[in-house]
């Protein structure tokens, strides 16, 4: 079976990794051909996931169009604002028979979409069924090691979950499915606003009653947004929903969280963001959903208050404050 990667971020090359140590002809794709040439020279990526070195079965190439028409497993990897651009490198290419596994989380700004959304709108030959998204809790660094990690793959057809499930499935890597797609994709995405605002919290200098309430209350945001679209609530108990808000707020590996922790630091977003090698997904999805959460109807207080601290440049304190003192209100409500 051939399997291409789209992007050759830490994501991207773990998952490259751990599928062509299973065997299968893995080809990773880098978006700059420089890139991807040293990568292919020095057999490991040093920029983003540095010591995991590639099984021989596992190349590295820039040509896209033909890496598509290779594979029969695409992966996309690309960060989630990118992922329309990279889609449109190849939207003309047959897919018949091919399966897309997105590991992508966000929403597109501008259009509010899910990532399975924006590929079915660009690539006018793929079918739902033969789309899944692979979400959970699940850093790279973790994973590279080989240290137990559980996730969920999730598509409208439950025989294309299954067989995503087959081909990622090993011995610390365990895969479960669904058939809630869209469930999955809202947990997987806004769970990152809410760990920035994990880490806002953190850098103030608050404790664990404050990071208890932000995950608790930020599940009730992420639950009524799922149920909003058309999810399942059920789903958000699940991997994508509890296990990757709690880990992504707490982890030491958690961008979106260490974004937070600065802007608590009173840093700007601008500075935190340029000192990054890496892409925080939770900044740019925050605004999508905060334009989403307006246009559904939805009412999410803590994205709205990250959302304001990012790029209105309310203050961190005055934000609190009103996230605090609004009407009391029953739990459920």
């Amino acid at each position: 079976m051939n399997i291409a990667v789209l992007g050759a971020g830490s994501w991207g090359t773990t998952l490259a990794v751990l599928l062509a140590k299973k065997g299968y002809q893995v080809r990773l794709w880098a978006h700059r051909p420089e890139f991807a040439a040293k990568l292919e020279a020095e057999r490991e990526n040093r920029r983003y996931l540095k010591g995991v070195h590639f099984p021989d079965t596992l190349l590295v190439v820039a040509r896209l169009r033909d890496l598509v028409a290779w594979s029969h497993i695409i992966v996309t990897a690309v960060p989630s604002q990118a992922l329309r651009e990279t889609l449109l490198g190849f939207s003309d290419i047959a897919l018949d028979g091919k399966i897309v596994v997105n590991v992508a989380k966000g929403i597109e700004i501008g259009t509010g979409k899910r990532m399975s959304e924006v590929l079915l709108e660009v690539l006018p030959g793929l079918r739902a069924s033969q789309v899944v998204a692979l979400y959970g809790p699940s850093h790279a660094e973790e994973v590279s090691k080989a240290q137990p990690t559980t996730v969920v793959a999730s598509s409208p057809s439950l025989a294309t979950a299954k067989k995503v499930q087959e081909i990622f499935h090993t011995s610390m890597f365990r895969v479960y499915v669904n058939t809630d797609i869209i469930g999955v994709e809202i947990a997987g995405s806004v769970k990152n606003i809410i760990a920035i605002a994990a880490g806002i919290s953190d850098g103030i200098g608050f404790g664990d009653n404050a990071k208890a309430a932000i995950i608790t209350r930020g599940l009730a945001e992420i639950s009524r947004l799922c149920i909003k679209l058309g999810g399942d609530a059920v789903t958000i108990s699940g991997l994508a929903g509890i296990g990757d808000l709690v880990v992504t707020c707490l982890s030491r590996h958690s961008r979106n969280r260490s974004v937070g922790e600065e802007i608590g630091r009173g840093r700007s977003l601008d500075d935190v963001i340029s000192s990054m090698i890496m892409v925080a997904e939770g900044v740019h999805t925050s605004r999508a959903v905060y334009e989403l959460s307006r246009t559904a109807g939805v009412e999410m207080p803590i994205t709205k208050a990250v959302y304001e601290m990012l790029f209105d440049a309310k203050h961190v304190q005055q934000a609190i404050l009103e996230l605090m003192t609004r009407d009391p209100k029953q739990e459920r409500d």
